[in-house]
């Protein structure tokens, strides 16, 4: 049996930018994006703190250094620039595997950098 587990957690990091007007995705900060585990591509969940809404999306690769977190498409409708959100992965994993896990969660601080 599988089951669902958090994988990784960038928690309470600032939207810098909102384009209604691209493809889709939510483009991250490179090292916010090593820092979590995130690649490219994966699925992720958006939670906004200051409006409650959930959305999924996936992961494009922004640059590095930049504290870039830029909600892209349809979900930019979602959130304003300046709103907090938690950008969570999962992974499914065997139940004795998933036992064992432990999720990456990072922290950064108010311009979106990291904490070290």
């Amino acid at each position: 049996m599988n089951i669902e587990v958090l994988k990784s957690k960038i928690h309470r990091v600032k939207i810098t930018q909102a384009e209604l007007h691209y493809v889709g995705s939510i483009t991250i900060d490179e090292d916010l994006m090593d820092a979590a585990n995130f690649i490219e591509g994966e699925k992720v969940q958006i939670v906004n703190v200051n409006n409650g809404e959930r959305l999924e999306t996936y992961v494009i690769r922004g640059e590095r250094g930049s504290g870039m977190v830029c909600m892209n498409g349809p979900a930019a409708r979602k959130v304003q620039v300046g709103d907090i959100v938690i950008i969570i992965s999962y992974a499914s994993l065997l139940l004795e595997e998933a036992k064992q896990f432990q999720p990456t969660i990072i922290f950064p601080d108010q311009n979106n950098r990291l904490i070290h």
